[in-house]
Parts: C-alpha cells; sequence; structure tokens
C-alpha cells in the first residue's frame, strides 16, 4: 500500500510539473526562435539599405557589418549597377533570390519543420532610394542574404528544457520523499493492526492496536479491540471450563475405578470378577476419553503462543518416558536419522510436542508386535524441520488413513485394547495450530510413519 501511495503522489506531482512547465518550455522555445529571427531580420534590412543607396561611405558599412558575420552575408546586384556587390545572373539565383529580386518580397527558411536546423537563411531585397531620399520605395536593384548558424539558439534550447528537466527531477525526488513520509503515517494505523492481528493469530489473547490515525482507522482499532476483548473473555471462560470439567469429570471416574478394584478384590465369583474386570476396562477407556477431549477443547481454545523449542530435548524427554513401557513388551525405541544435531529449534507452543509425540508413541507402541522396533526421526529441511515416527505395525490402508484423523474412529491394536479414538485428530489439531502439518504414509519395510512438519525457528543455528 506504501507503494501505492508513494506511485499515486509522484504521477499527481509529475502531471502538475507537465502541465505547468512543459507549457513554459514551449513558450520560451517560441520566444526565442521569434526573438533571434526579428533580430537577423532587422539586420538584413539595414544592410539591404546600405546596397540600395550603393555610394562608397554606404558599401564601407555594409562591409563592415557583413564581416561581423564570418563570411554568412551575401550581396547580389541586379543590373550590375550596384558597385558594393557582384551582379547575380538569371541562372545562378534560387528560389529564395527569385523572389526577393523579382518579387521584391523578403523570405525566411529555419531548414527543418521540426524547431529549426542548421541554420536560418533569411534572404531580403534591396531598393534604390527614390530622389527625395526615401528608402524602400524605388526598384529592386539587390538582394541580401544572412545565413545564420543556429548552434548558439540550439544551446540555449538545451538550457531551457535542460533546466527544467533537472527542476522536474529534483522536485519528484522531493515528492517521492514527502509521498514516503506521507504514506508511513498514513498506514501506520494499519500497520499496527496488522501486528495485533499477527499477535492474535499467534495466540497472544491480550495484543490490542493504539487507537490513532483517521477516524476510519480509530473505529475499526475500537471494534477489533472489543471483539480481542470478547474473545479473550469467551476464551477464559472455556479455559474455566476445562479446568472444571477435568477435575469434576476424573474425580467420580477414579472413584468408580477404585470401587470397582475393590469389588474384584473381595469377589470370589468368577463370573462376577470378569463382569466387574469388563467394567474396569471401560471406566478405563473413558478415562482416556474424558483426557483426550480435554486436551482437544485446549488445543482447540489456543490458549498459548508458539515460541522457539528446542526440539532434541523434548524428544529425548518424551522416549524416557515411554521406554519403559516398551521394554515390557521388547519393543525397542531409538532415534535415527540427523537426530544428532541438538540445535535444531522449532516454533510451537508449549507442551504442544510433549502431547503430540505421546500420541503418537503410544499409537505406535499399540500396534508395534513384540520385537518390534519405533524409530524417531527429525531432520531440517530449510524452513521446516521434519519429525517422523515409523513403527513396525501393520500399516494402514488408504482408507483407514483418510480416517485416521477423525474424532473418535478407532483401529485395532496388536495389544488387544482399542484407543479413545482421539489420539490423531489431537495430533492434527495441535500441528495445526502452531502453523505445522501432519500426514500419514507407508513405513519401508512395513508399518505406519506419521510425518509432522513443524516451522523451523529463525533462531536456530541448524
Amino acid at each position: 500500500m506504501n507503494r501505492q501511495l508513494i506511485r499515486s503522489y509522484i504521477l499527481l506531482v509529475a502531471v502538475a510539473i507537465a502541465l505547468f512547465t512543459v507549457p513554459v518550455a514551449f513558450t520560451l522555445t517560441d520566444q526565442l526562435r521569434g526573438d533571434t529571427e526579428a533580430s537577423v531580420l532587422r539586420e538584413a534590412q539595414t544592410m539591404a539599405q546600405l546596397l540600395g543607396s550603393g555610394n562608397a561611405a554606404s558599401c564601407n558599412a555594409l562591409n563592415q557589418m557583413a564581416e561581423a558575420y564570418h563570411d554568412d552575408v551575401e550581396l547580389y546586384t541586379k543590373g550590375g549597377d550596384r558597385t558594393c556587390a557582384p551582379d547575380l545572373p538569371d541562372a545562378a539565383r534560387d528560389k529564395a533570390l527569385t523572389t526577393a529580386l523579382e518579387d521584391g518580397e523578403a523570405t525566411t527558411d529555419w531548414g527543418s519543420r521540426f524547431i529549426w536546423g542548421r541554420h536560418l537563411v533569411i534572404t531580403v531585397p534591396a531598393y534604390q532610394p527614390t530622389a527625395d531620399g526615401e528608402s524602400g520605395k524605388g526598384p529592386v536593384v539587390g538582394a541580401v542574404r544572412i545565413v545564420y548558424a543556429t548552434s548558439g539558439m540550439t544551446t540555449r534550447l538545451w538550457n531551457i528544457w535542460g533546466f527544467r528537466a533537472a527542476l522536474a527531477v529534483l522536485v519528484l525526488a522531493a515528492a517521492a520523499a514527502i509521498g514516503a513520509f506521507a504514506a508511513r503515517r498514513i498506514t501506520a494505523p494499519l500497520r499496527e493492526l496488522n501486528a495485533m492481528a499477527s499477535k492474535f493469530s499467534d495466540g497472544d489473547l491480550t495484543a490490542r492496536s493504539p487507537v490513532t490515525g483517521p477516524p476510519e482507522t480509530q473505529t475499526l482499532a475500537r471494534t477489533l479491540n472489543q471483539g480481542a476483548e470478547r474473545l479473550d473473555t469467551l476464551v477464559a471462560s472455556q479455559r474455566i471450563f476445562v479446568a472444571d470439567a477435568s477435575h469434576q469429570l476424573r474425580t467420580p471416574l477414579t472413584a468408580l475405578r477404585l470401587s470397582l478394584d475393590n469389588i474384584a478384590d473381595g469377589v470370589d465369583d468368577e463370573f462376577v470378577r470378569e463382569d466387574v474386570e469388563q467394567a474396569t476396562a471401560e471406566v478405563v477407556r473413558m478415562s482416556r476419553l474424558v483426557n483426550g477431549l480435554l486436551v482437544l477443547a485446549r488445543a482447540e481454545a489456543k490458549v498459548t503462543a508458539a515460541e522457539p523449542l528446542l526440539l532434541a530435548d523434548i524428544i529425548e524427554e518424551r522416549l524416557d518416558v515411554w521406554r519403559p513401557a516398551a521394554d515390557e513388551r521388547g519393543v525397542t525405541i531409538a532415534l535415527g536419522g540427523s537426530n544428532a544435531d541438538g540445535r535444531l529449534l522449532v516454533m510451537a507452543s508449549p507442551g504442544h510436542l510433549d502431547q503430540v509425540l505421546d500420541n503418537v508413541l503410544s499409537n505406535a507402541l499399540e500396534v508395534s508386535p513384540d520385537g518390534g522396533t519405533i524409530t524417531v526421526r527429525a531432520e531440517s529441511r530449510g524452513e521446516e524441520v521434519l519429525l517422523s515416527v515409523l513403527d513396525q505395525g501393520p500399516g494402514m490402508s488408504d482408507a483407514e488413513k483418510s480416517r485416521a484423523f477423525d474424532r473418535f474412529w478407532r483401529g485395532q491394536g496388536l495389544t488387544g485394547r482399542t484407543g479413545s479414538g482421539l489420539g490423531l485428530a489431537v495430533v492434527k489439531q495441535l500441528v495445526t495450530d502452531d502453523g505445522g502439518t501432519v500426514t500419514l504414509g507407508d513405513a519401508p519395510g512395513g508399518g505406519l510413519v506419521v510425518r509432522i512438519s513443524l516451522r523451523a525457528s529463525p533462531k536456530s543455528g541448524g
């Protein structure tokens, strides 16, 4: 927008310069041409009067004037009765001389239709004075031609146009500087609104825009600030609800599970024990479902902003948590790829990557066969960091992959347990909130690979 405003301002100034400067330059050019023509014509007419007189004093004065033009003056007589100039035969006459000697008319030739040529040629007739000494009334006795070089006029012409062109450039440069300053002042409120919107989209719900600038932007800033206040209030209410729901739902479920465990310990009937164990399993599944819903609610609330996090530390911490559970099954969790580079920084909200890795590793362990291997890789790809988790389970068909991120869609793990159906939905929501993407693919040699693309931090040294 700044560039458009500056271009518009410069264009307006350029039009103003063209409207006021160009006509003045043309007027000065015409004036220069007219003044030069009038001056040379006067000189030629004066010489013609001296030539018409024909006496010795006139001839002497005529020769002195002609010498001032450096041989650019031509003098001709008609009939050879003048002593100041030679006779000009009819065969040697051109059109301008014929017009002067026969018709008694002066001619002006600029040498070009465009401004002028290299020479201005003026030819005037010379009249014999009458008996009473009045010049210009007798017969035509000769002609005077002045060939005036226009190089000096051309230099002055370049001075006229060059000065105005240089002045126009200076004015346009000043206009560009003033336009840039004005554009920045005009768009400053818009930049502040954009900064607020960027912070808001990154999860900073406390961002507000100062109410400055023209009335229109002030009204817009007030509207956005009011909307931000309202949204912040709604998100705060949701946080309170999530916290309350977490406490209110987990507490009775925990109590119910403890009661079922106590019943199972005090019952000898095998059928009753089996029913209690089945009920306990459902309570456990319900607890996992509640936990998943609460995590998903927090993710959708976007309550935190992304910040640079050291990926290697998060990976190592989560693998240390999951290795004991993997060891019970004889499953190996290994690092692969370029994970040795511990300088990789990614943009993510605190806690998001932990939850993402927990869900992905939980699913991978669920489908991994005893003695299998789960491989975690991280590698830098320019402005992105690719985090991959590969397992050696049965994998997924294309139809299953297309539904895997749907809420409450569940696959069957090799351990015989089923998940809540929210794990990958939570993963996608958390990764998307941080500006990344997550996809599923086939792992080499069989199994599933979860590819998580994260934004690399500009501060990353990797």
